[in-house]
């Protein structure tokens, strides 16, 4: 039993190195590439098959799937497509794992670590460690297959799955938690292969298992959307929906689908594979033809009322012809993107305190809102009539949009820069001196008040606000001098820890004064109408 937990927890640490590899060489070109493939059904499902090939991992397809369709990029009948041949890719994955290629593994472990330890770059080092995962499966494989052989032997052990095997509704319960447990549908329907090879699950307690692992490998995604908004939560619920379907209606013929199947096939690991692929491919043909009313489903199950969660709220159509009320939407929509961008900032900064790398996990589904509602509200603006506008409308518009866009610049530099460096100064368990913490988390604090003040800006347009903002500005740049002279000051006197997280301490610095440059462009176009913003900081020559 022993060996038997180490072989799945060495398979499990497989999967999660090819999927963080694959996304950290490949993860913009996927996100891009999945986002773009949903002109039709059989598009959409080709995407999530191929998506799901080349990730191992259908809960990170349908991750990034929820992810998509909760910002309004994709409808979800699409979206619920592309679960369908994710399902199906994984069901693939198992086949593939499935050939006798343990004699590679060796191979691709050490390619693996070689590549990984020489190379320099992000994307390099992603494909490498996905090598290395890969070669660990294999590797996983052949230790489950010694692990499971001397079970044909055991007394316990055969007299537990006969059990199982007299009540086939436990079985697909048991394997449900399993692979809910394990987070992984392709651990379990591989680890029921092992046994159904050593003999000592049945063919037709093997089908059980597999319906079991495919129903609880649908049931992590929807517990990482229960945060999402209702049209994220809508392509989670609906795949596991489908799944809970396709298993009722399979359970009461699993004894004649044993039969069927031993007679095509003779090899008990093939018979549970073909079943794992049958069952995915039998699902996406009744399906696909079926996304529609799914989806009317879908809507049913989470109404209308809640639909917008993740979208736009206040971008009303039917208000394009009255300007003012418009202009005044897409304000509201924008205060909303500076809402997510604040929650980024507090979030990225209770990281770095915390040195806990599980509360900026949601850091990336926040920029995907704010970029999604920035083009919401760029888009709702063009298709004000121009003409319509009168001078004051027009800057306002104008504003707006800039405003927008600042925020957008903002939410990029804390999911790509800022988030970044905290995780690498908890993955080097690394730690700022305290004067060093305090200056950083002084300049963290005045970045989120001129936020606040711009917020308040956008609403107000006040003049004697944004000379504040823009003041507020000298005292952002003189917090970063100094701080940057007392960091170079302890490294003068040999502080350690200034020493170890001299990069770090700078870049967070240079980028939060970044941040509030962009903050502070909210300011300049009141105070340019009111004739009081100069066009340089350069002093005239005498």
């Amino acid at each position: 039993m022993l060996d038997l937990i180490g072989a799945v927890a060495l398979l499990l640490w497989g999967l999660r190195l090819v999927k963080t590899g694959v996304i950290r060489s490949f993860g913009i070109n996927l996100r891009r590439w999945i986002g773009s493939g949903t002109r039709n059904r059989l598009l959409a499902f080709s995407v999530g098959l191929l998506a799901t090939l080349a990730l191992q991992s259908s809960t990170a397809t349908a991750l990034m799937t929820a992810s998509f369709a909760g910002s309004g990029f994709m409808s979800s009948m699409m979206a619920q497509a592309i679960m369908l041949g994710a399902n199906v890719g994984t069901s693939f994955v198992a086949r593939l794992l499935a050939f006798d290629l343990h004699f590679l593994a060796p191979l691709m472990i050490a390619v693996g670590v070689f590549t990984f330890s020489f190379s320099h770059s992000k994307s390099a080092k992603g494909l490498s460690r996905a090598i290395l995962g890969l070669g660990l499966m294999l590797l996983s494989l052949r230790l489950l297959g010694q692990a499971t052989e001397p079970m044909q032997h055991s007394r316990v052990l055969p007299a537990l799955m006969a059990s199982l095997d007299a009540v086939p509704v436990l079985a697909v319960l048991v394997a449900a938690v399993l692979a809910f447990a394990a987070s992984s549908s392709l651990a379990i329907v591989l680890l029921a292969m092992s046994l159904t090879a050593s003999g000592t699950v049945t063919p037709s307690l093997g089908i059980a298992l597999v319906l079991g692992a495919n129903l609880g490998g649908a049931i992590p995604p929807v517990l990482g959307t229960l945060n999402y908004g209702a049209l994220a939560r809508r392509v989670t619920i609906g795949n596991m929906l489908v799944r809970l379907i396709g298993c009722v209606v399979v359970l009461p013929f699993i004894e004649t689908a044993a039969r069927l199947l031993s007679d095509i096939s003779h090899v008990p690991t093939a018979l549970i594979v073909d079943v794992h692929i049958a069952f995915n491919i039998l699902l996406a043909l009744l399906m696909l033809p079926a996304l529609r009313p799914l989806s009317a489903l879908m809507r049913r199950v989470l109404p209308e009322a809640i639909e917008n969660e993740g979208g736009p709220r206040h971008l009303d159509l039917d208000s394009l012809d009255k300007p003012a009320i418009a202009l005044a939407g897409a304000a509201r929509e924008t205060l909303r993107i500076g809402d997510c961008v604040t929650e980024m900032l507090k979030t990225n900064l209770e990281a770095l305190r915390k040195n806990d790398t599980g509360r900026s996990s949601g850091i990336a589904a926040l920029d995907d809102e704010v970029d999604g509602l920035n083009s919401a509200v760029k888009l709702y603006l063009s298709k004000l009539n121009s003409s319509a506008l009168d001078e004051r409308e027009e800057h306002r518009s104008n504003e707006i949009i800039s405003y927008a866009t600042n925020l957008e610049h903002v939410g990029d530099i804390v999911d790509r820069n800022l988030r970044d460096l905290v995780n690498k100064k908890i993955r080097n368990h690394l730690s700022f001196s305290a004067d060093g913490a305090s200056e950083i988390e002084e300049l963290y604090r005045v970045t989120l008040d001129n936020l606040r003040l711009a917020q308040s800006i956008l609403v107000s347009g006040d003049e004697q606000l944004a000379r504040q903002l823009v003041e507020s500005k000298i005292n952002i740049r003189n917090l970063e001098e100094r701080s940057a002279a007392n960091h170079r000051v302890r490294l003068r006197n040999g502080m350690i820890d200034s020493m170890q997280t001299s990069s770090l301490h700078l870049d967070i610095l240079r980028d939060l004064k970044r941040i509030n440059a962009h903050i502070a462009a909210i300011a300049y176009p009141i105070l340019k109408r009111q004739g009081a913003l100069c066009e340089s900081r350069i002093m005239a020559g005498k």
